[in-house]
């Protein structure tokens, strides 16, 4: 049976994502499907219409970013209104959106889902994904084929439609045009920012028009993926030659971040598991200063000088010599800054910032991030056999988890690796052959049938040119191709042989795979922002042979084979997300591969009496009850919704100038918003509001039930039943969002737990866990003797919170006895399981009552206030406390820090 992706429609971050979008139209009435013929035109459309005033959107954006703690813009900021170079025709004036989410997080799934909530809740329909490159478009693509039954049961079969556009399809613009269900259009910005794109031209087979005519009627809104690889005037001028409605950029690295309504930092994402820990294997040369070593850093301008970073083994002052970094301009000498005469001849001939290169006097020249000096194929062997024994060891540890493991190699030349005398392929089958033979899994395997390589480029064998098929691709590419970006599925299953990927510049934006745990940097890393764009093909986290995404942080490791040190790499790495998003917003740094350490189970710990009764205590598992208050639900609601703003559908005026522009054309230049001419209340048939009502509870995440009966009632009780007439999609909309509130909230507060027959055993601890020295507190107490964990060492995942309580644990001499409460002891709660954080038995400092000892159970939060917490930590501690406390006796809180145990 083919593997299938399962995706959670339940994430909190991308629900959030998606209601910062869908927020910014509160008070946009439903827009109804019709034809229309746009002014002067001749033939008809069915478009978008966004009825709120520039003032309205501005009100709304500001709500949006103040409930996310975001910088609130003061002005709406859009693209102006552009003379399109290329006709002489003006882009219309249309508002941008930025959404921003660390790669790996779902970006793409994200902006589809935002694009059907649209539908359902403002009628939108008519949608262009505007990518940068074929491989985002590929990237697009798949994930939408991917999502199709995900989404269909999400909001019950939704009319929509995506398909690649097509120069030659013009019936596809027509379909775009004229449908009344939901299209998504995919362009790359090279199909329509050229004046001999076939989409500028007229055509008989559409009636004399030009195919972007038909689509700038429809006011399409855009969905920019990966933005900042549009900012050219060009590219600009493009986009709003379409005539959008609006457009909602979507990337990690925004450049011009217009308007932002959302972000999800790398240190958010990180701090959240919400992607792979990186780990870095650094291969690097030592003691070896036989050869003058420079590599190149940068080049950057400094008025009108250019200057560069290089780093050279220079004399310290007192006799031993170091790698350092230092400047240099035209003329300097590195035999002067190093004081070493191994660098005579090294005068900087040539500093070329636009190619990014280095030249010095004797001819010798670097490109930005190489290096000479050191022995590339020693560093590039030593690389690639360190990533195909960790690809082994990893396999042979997931194997039993149904997790594929996938190595992406970045080679710096194509050759390198196509050519049969290929120093990368000769020394991967080199690699392969002799590390094999200890896996049995991998013995009668050869290294060629387990690895494709992508370069988006003719492939060469003995330079000569294969045959190339009709899509311009020899046929080993494009098999090569389809594995890769197409058929994500084939290559995760066990019986795709093929689990090494080649590549070298291509596959950044738009490509990733979940399963990618090595990444070996055979090539310089050129800037900063490269580095991230590699480590990001590897960050997603993987899914096993079902197609399930796995959440173990204990199986998602990304391991970065990288020829630097390890130092510097999470230098540059950082750097470039510090000059983003600023130090507070920095991840911690990556371990080193190479510096694992375990921590191991004090097994005569569990023969203390306090962990005995400890454990006793807590073991027992639980079921729960939950009664449904109807009168309280409704009481709770009706407030909210008498008091929600549901404006009526109407008709609305836009005032235009006329225009003559500098190309003697015709324009129209908006001069106001939106004016009401025609209220539109009690135009047409009125659906049963219960039954829509119902059907919102049950494809909307999460989904829920109430009775019809309790549905009819919170209508009746309503005062405000004019809006529900009037605009019942909208009553109804916002209606069940009020309701699937209040009711979450009374599913946790009137739950009611109760021991069960079933508990955890202590078996089940494991008898050490591994993970890196980096986020390991030695369990010891200030004078040296054992500390108070279960474990010889606490594994932290958070720095402000968890290592620093941690620390105090071991300083309290009133704490026995004190553990992390393991990934398999959870409780059932009415929003999913929840996994407290810690157990600890401690001295009553009262001795209240014959209790001399404390059996506690505390979950470590930023606050120990319940009103602080997000909503959904909050249900979830509430439940928590009910297990606990309720059911089982034992003591349960929310802390913020050590100090705050008795």
């Amino acid at each position: 049976m083919a593997m299938e992706f399962r995706f959670d429609a339940t994430e909190d971050y991308q629900l959030k994502a998606i209601a910062a979008v869908t927020s910014l139209f509160e008070g946009q009435p439903y827009i109804r499907n019709e034809l229309v013929i746009p002014e002067g035109g001749s033939f008809a459309v069915v478009a978008n219409r966004l009825d709120l005033s520039e003032n309205d959107l501005l009100r709304n954006l500001g709500a949006v970013q103040a409930e996310r703690g975001i910088v609130q813009d003061a002005a709406l900021m859009q693209i102006e209104e552009i003379i399109d170079g290329l006709t002489g025709e003006q882009g219309v004036r249309f508002p941008n959106f930025s959404i921003e989410m660390e790669t790996g997080t779902g970006k793409t799934y994200v902006y589809l889902r935002t694009a059907l909530e649209l539908y359902q809740r403002y009628g939108l329909r008519k949608f262009i994904i505007v990518v940068p490159s074929v491989a985002v478009r590929e990237g697009v693509l798949k994930t939408l084929q991917v999502t199709g039954r995900h989404m269909a049961g999400l909001y019950a079969n939704p009319p929509y439609r995506y398909y690649v556009y097509d120069s030659g399809r013009f019936a596809q613009v027509r379909q775009f045009t004229l449908s009344d269900g939901i299209e998504m259009m995919v362009m790359t910005i090279d199909s329509f920012n050229k004046g001999a794109n076939v989409i500028r031209q007229y055509a008989d087979g559409m009636q004399g028009e030009r195919p972007i005519h038909l689509i700038q009627a429809t006011r399409p809104v855009l969905i920019l993926d990966e933005p900042q690889n549009m900012e050219s005037e060009r590219s600009v001028a493009a986009l709003a030659a379409l005539h959008p409605l609006f457009a909602l950029r979507y990337s990690a690295t925004h450049r011009n971040p217009y308007n932002l309504v959302y972000r999800l930092t790398p240190f958010d994402a990180y701090r959240e598991s919400l992607v792979k820990r990186i780990e870095v294997a650094s291969v690097v040369e030592e003691d070896n200063l036989n050869r003058p070593f420079v590599r190149l850093d940068d080049i950057t301008t400094e008025g009108r000088l250019l200057k560069a970073s290089v780093a050279v083994h220079r004399l310290m002052s007192k006799g031993a010599i170091k790698e350092k970094v230092v400047t240099v301009r035209p003329g300097d000498s590195l035999a002067e800054k190093t004081k070493r005469a191994e660098y005579e001849g090294y005068e900087v001939d040539e500093i070329n910032f636009g190619s990014g290169f280095i030249r010095f006097a004797n001819g010798i020249e670097i490109r930005k991030g190489g290096a000479i000096g050191t022995d590339r194929e020693a560093i590039s062997e030593a690389q690639i056999r360190y990533t195909v024994e960790e690809h082994f060891r990893k396999q042979a540890r997931l194997k039993n988890e149904g997790i594929k493991v996938l190595s992406l190699f970045f080679i710096d030349k194509v050759d390198n690796f196509v050519n049969d005398d290929g120093i990368v392929r000769r020394l991967f089958v080199r690699a392969f052959d002799e590390v094999k033979g200890s896996y049995p899994d991998w013995a009668g395997q050869e290294a060629l049938s387990v690895q494709a390589a992508y370069f988006a480029t003719r492939s060469r064998r003995g330079g000569a040119v294969e045959a190339i098929d009709s899509s311009g691709k020899s046929k080993e590419d494009e098999t090569a191709f389809n594995l890769i970006m197409r058929d994500k599925e084939r290559l995760l299953s066990f019986d795709e042989p093929v689990a090494f990927i080649f590549s070298h510049s291509a596959l950044r934006e738009g490509w990733d795979n979940p399963n990618v745990f090595q990444i070996c940097a055979l090539r310089e890393v050129g800037s900063e922002r490269e580095r991230r764009q590699q480590v990001g093909r590897g960050i997603r986290l993987p899914v096993d042979q079902t197609g399930k995404r796995v959440r173990d942080v204990r199986i998602n490791v990304l391991t970065v084979v990288a020829s630097e040190s390890y130092e510097r790499f999470v230098s540059g790495l950082q750097s470039e997300i510090k000059a983003e998003y600023g130090a507070d917003g920095m991840p911690p740094k990556p371990p080193n591969a190479r510096n694992k350490v375990k921590a191991n189970l004090r097994k005569h710990y569990f023969l203390k009496p306090e962990f005995k009764e400890l454990w006793e205590r807590i073991r027992h598992n639980t079921r729960y009850a939950v009664r449904i208050d109807t009168e309280r639900l409704i009481a709770s609601v009706l407030p909210e919704l008498d008091a929600a703003p549901i404006r009526a559908p109407r008709v609305a005026i836009r005032k235009a100038e006329v225009v003559v522009t500098m190309h003697d054309t015709f324009e129209a230049m908006a001069q106001s918003g939106a004016r009401t001419a025609v209220d539109l209340a009690g135009r047409f048939p009125l659906p049963n509001l219960v039954e829509v009502m119902e059907s919102l509870m049950e494809n909307t995440s999460p989904p829920m039930r109430i009775t019809r009966r309790t549905l009819l009632e919170i209508f009746n009780r309503a005062e405000n039943k004019k809006a529900a007439v009037e605009n019942p999609h909208e009553f109804a909309t916002v209606a069940v969002a009020i309701i699937k509130d209040k009711l979450t909230d009374q599913l946790v507060d009137g739950i009611q737990y109760e021991k069960v027959a079933q508990w955890y055993e202590m078996s089940q601890f494991e008898m050490e866990v591994e993970a890196w020295s980096d986020y390991l507190v030695k369990s010891e107490r200030p004078d040296g003797s054992e500390g108070a964990s279960l474990y010889d060492g606490v594994f932290w995942d958070s720095l402000t919170i968890e290592k620093p309580f941690i620390e105090a644990l071991e300083r309290r001499k009133d704490v026995r006895l004190y553990f992390r409460l393991p990934d398999w002891f959870q409780v059932n709660t009415p929003i999913g399981k929840y996994n407290p954080d810690w157990a600890i038995v401690m001295d009553n400092p009262e001795d209240d009552q014959g209790k001399p000892i404390l059996y506690l159970v505390r979950e470590t939060k930023a606050t120990g206030r319940l009103s602080d917490l997000r909503p959904q930590e909050r249900r979830k501690v509430l439940c928590g406390k009910r297990h606990f406390e309720d059911a089982l006796r034992v003591s349960y809180r929310v802390i913020a820090s050590a100090a705050e145990l008795p």
